[in-house]
């Protein structure tokens, strides 16, 4: 399958640009700077992400450009522009000023095919600190602002184009216009790539990878685990068993009904309750990072144990997906979240991993979901965090906390399920991601039946997106959260308090902790 080879150099808008490629049926791969594949006939072009760094620093990445410039057509983007015209003869200086925010395209040349479609004062975003002063001598200027001269320019010679805006970010109005020109027109990608086209392919794959190869994955309850064992049964079959594992701090109820509807898929699965095991582990415990470690291991432990019972198993295979690893660490090396999905398999399992969603985005999993047939109960459920509600209570962790969270949090999203909004659509559906956090480090006074209580606070968070890159709060109606606010308090014993939470991501992530 033909592909956009995207290198990363530390943007955090580089996933974006994964994201609108994946919009346009086009499968790409984003790599570190320094990773170019070498002799792969099914690259038919590059871009240059952005990066934090200035051309001028000595820590800042460098990247051959000899081993695809000339060769497939090439894009630059904020810092690939201006590093592009720093190593090709070009100026690129330090201006000391930031130029950051909404800016409008005063001159581009709609002629130049990267441009075609656009219109006049067409609304981009900057985001740089330094600025090219000077390019290349084969290029010419294709776009500038009234403050920024070479917001564009593309070599005569070779194709080769570079712009100090970013098209992959929603507030250049028409950048997807932009990428579209770029990735379909000047590199010619016949746009195949789709939930059929990817199902089709993966399960080939995966074929030929497993063979007759007996496979265990660890289910999660979560949509995308479920999709990547629909996926791996509709591949192997009889030769994939499923393992869920309870460790204790899932919503109210959830283990019972994942089993019926991993039962009513037709899998394999093995249940097992460890809940014992993973609240003495986690006693005392009230670092995130910690938390997260003990969970990962803990479960690998009970996973390990059932699986050695498995002799002939000699595959582990896993629903991480794209976000996953990327926020499991970025290109700079600084870890933003353990995802205990990420990091590699305990020696002593001695299992080769199969991962078959690592390059999905959270809306392709779905889309493949549909492709696979599966029901849209599963489909449609929320992302819900691989440690459970262990993430949503801030401190330690004890059994009555779980339950006073499981309590609160059930009152919350079954009052989304049952709200019907004035466009007849379910607010469940509306919303990205929604859960309940319980602060139990906090405790706030309150007054129930002339007495005063001392008891704990919850937050509750819900919010919109599209691949859990970035995300905006829900606006929720009135109604609905005074409804569950009040529910929540009078029916949950240990809660006197309710709140909202109305950060975006970023600068916050989506789960608290």
């Amino acid at each position: 399958m033909q592909k956009i080879i995207i290198l990363d150099f530390g943007s955090q808008t580089t996933q974006l640009i994964g994201r609108r490629l994946r919009e346009l049926d086009t499968f790409c791969e984003i790599l570190p700077y320094n990773k170019f594949p070498k002799d792969d006939p099914s690259v038919i072009g590059v871009i240059l992400s952005g990066s934090p760094y200035s051309v001028h620093d000595p820590e800042a990445f460098q990247v051959d450009l000899s081993r695809f410039l000339g060769k497939i057509p090439v894009l630059g983007i904020c810092y690939g522009a201006q590093y592009i015209s720093h190593k090709n003869g070009g100026k690129v200086e330090q201006t000391g000023t930031r130029e950051y925010g909404r800016a409008n395209l005063a001159t581009v040349d709609t002629e130049n095919p990267l441009f075609r479609g656009f219109d006049k004062n067409s609304q981009v975003w900057m985001s740089h600190g330094d600025t090219i002063t000077a390019i290349p001598s084969d290029c010419k200027i294709i776009a500038s602002t009234s403050d920024v001269k070479f917001a564009a320019y593309a070599s005569t010679t070779q194709p080769l184009w570079a712009v100090q805006f970013h098209p992959e970010v929603f507030h250049s109005l028409q950048g997807t216009t932009l990428l579209k020109n770029f990735v379909v027109d000047i590199c010619g990608s016949k746009q195949e790539w789709s939930p059929a086209s990817y199902v089709e392919t993966t399960v080939k794959e995966l074929k030929e990878q497993l063979g007759n190869d007996r496979v265990i994955l660890g289910l999660s309850g979560g949509v995308d685990s479920s999709v990547c064992a629909t996926l791996l049964n509709r591949a192997i079959g009889k030769n994939l068993t499923c393992i869920f594992v309870d460790h204790g701090m899932l919503r109210k109820n959830e283990f019972a009904k994942v089993m019926e509807a991993y039962e009513g898929l037709g899998l394999n699965v093995i249940g097992i309750d460890a809940s014992e095991k993973f609240f003495a582990d986690l006693a005392g415990v009230t670092d995130p990072e910690q938390k997260r470690k003990i969970i990962g291991r803990d479960f690998v432990e009970v996973f390990n144990a059932e699986a050695k019972k498995i002799t002939d198993a000699k595959w582990l295979a896993q629903g991480t997906i794209y976000p996953d690893r990327i926020e499991s660490l970025s290109i700079t090396g600084m870890v933003i979240k353990s995802h205990h999905n990420v990091g590699g398999l305990p020696k002593e399992m001695n299992l080769k991993l199969c991962e078959p969603l690592q390059w999905l985005f959270k809306d392709e999993v779905r889309r493949v979901g549909y492709e696979l047939g599966m029901p849209e109960r599963l489909i449609k459920r929320h992302p819900f965090p691989g440690p459970g509600l262990a993430v949503r209570i801030l401190g330690d962790i004890t059994r009555e906390k779980v339950r006073i969270l499981q309590e609160a949090d059930d009152i919350y999203i079954e009052n989304m399920h049952n709200y019907v909004c004035e466009d007849g659509e379910v607010l469940y559906d509306k919303v990205w991601q929604a859960g309940t956090v319980l602060l139990s480090t906090i405790r706030s006074v309150g007054v129930m039946g002339d007495e005063r209580t001392y008891e704990h606070p919850v937050a509750l968070r819900a919010v919109t997106s599209t691949d859990a890159m970035s995300a905006d709060w829900a606006q929720l109606p009135y109604d609905f959260m005074a409804k569950v606010s009040n529910e929540i308090i009078n029916k949950v014993k240990g809660v006197n308090r309710v709140c909202y939470d109305i950060s975006s991501k970023p600068p916050a992530t989506i789960e608290w902790e």
